[in-house]
C-alpha cells in the first residue's frame, strides 16, 4: 500500500484529498505546515508528498528543498497561483508535478498515479556504472572518477531519465514532458541549457550524452 503525505494548512483541503486517496487504497498521513512535513520525512518513508506552496512556519518550496536533502521522495505541489515563474521555481526545487487550485480531486488522483508510476522503478540499491561514472538512483548521488558531482535537482532528474532510457532516442518534447512535467510551458532552450550544465558536471563522460540533430538526445555508453 502506497503511503502518501498530504501537507496543507487548510484542513478542508487535506480532508478532500484524504477522502479520494483512501478510496483509491492509499495510506494517508497529514501535516499542517512545511516544518512538520520535514520532521515527518526525517522519521518516516513516503511514496509521495502532496504539498501546498503557501503555508505558515515553512512554505512548500523551502520544505521540498529540505526534504530533497534527506530523501528522494516524489512531490506534487499545490498552489493557488499558476504563473509560469511559480511553476519553474517549483520544478527547480525538485517538484515532480504542479497542480493549481482549485483542482479536480479526480485529476489529482490521476497525477499521483502518474508520478508514483514514473518513480516506481527505482528500488533501494539501484545503481548504474560505466567506466568512471557511477549513478545511485535512490540516494540521488553521481560520482565521476570517485568524486561526487554537485548538480542541481533538475540535472539529477535529467541524467537519471537519460540513463534509465539509455540507448533510446529521446525527443526534446519527451524530455521536457517527462523531466519538467507534461504541462511545462517553457521552450527547449531550457533543455539545451541543462544539457550543457550536465555535460560540464560529467567531465570526460560528457561523451555519453549524444546530440541527435533535429530530434533530441540519447545516453549512449
Amino acid at each position: 500500500m502506497e503511503h502518501i503525505l498530504v501537507v496543507d494548512d487548510e484542513d478542508k483541503i487535506r480532508q478532500i484529498i484524504r477522502k479520494y486517496a483512501e478510496y483509491e487504497g492509499y495510506l494517508i498521513t497529514e501535516a499542517a505546515d512545511g516544518r512538520e512535513a520535514v520532521e515527518l520525512c526525517r522519521k518516516n518513508d513516503y511514496d509521495l508528498i502532496v504539498m501546498d506552496v503557501m503555508m505558515p512556519v515553512m512554505d512548500g518550496f523551502s520544505a521540498c528543498e529540505e526534504i530533497r536533502k534527506q530523501k528522494a521522495i516524489p512531490v506534487i505541489m499545490l498552489s493557488a497561483r499558476g504563473e509560469e515563474y511559480d511553476r519553474i521555481h517549483g520544478f527547480e526545487a525538485g517538484v515532480d508535478d504542479y497542480v493549481v487550485k482549485p483542482f479536480s480531486p479526480r485529476e489529482l488522483m490521476m497525477r499521483m498515479k502518474v508520478v508514483m508510476g514514473r518513480n516506481g522503478n527505482v528500488k533501494p540499491g539501484d545503481t548504474y556504472k560505466k567506466e568512471g561514472l557511477f549513478v545511485n538512483f535512490i540516494s540521488r548521488e553521481v560520482f565521476v572518477d570517485e568524486k561526487k558531482a554537485e548538480m542541481t535537482p533538475r540535472e539529477y532528474e535529467l541524467l537519471f531519465y537519460l540513463v534509465k532510457n539509455r540507448g533510446v532516442a529521446l525527443t526534446r518534447e519527451r524530455l521536457l514532458s517527462e523531466v519538467w512535467g507534461y504541462d511545462y510551458a517553457g521552450d527547449d532552450r531550457t533543455l539545451d541549457t541543462h544539457i550543457k550544465l550536465l555535460r560540464s558536471s560529467l567531465g570526460e563522460y560528457r561523451r555519453f550524452l549524444v546530440t541527435l540533430r533535429g530530434v533530441g538526445y540519447r545516453f549512449e555508453a
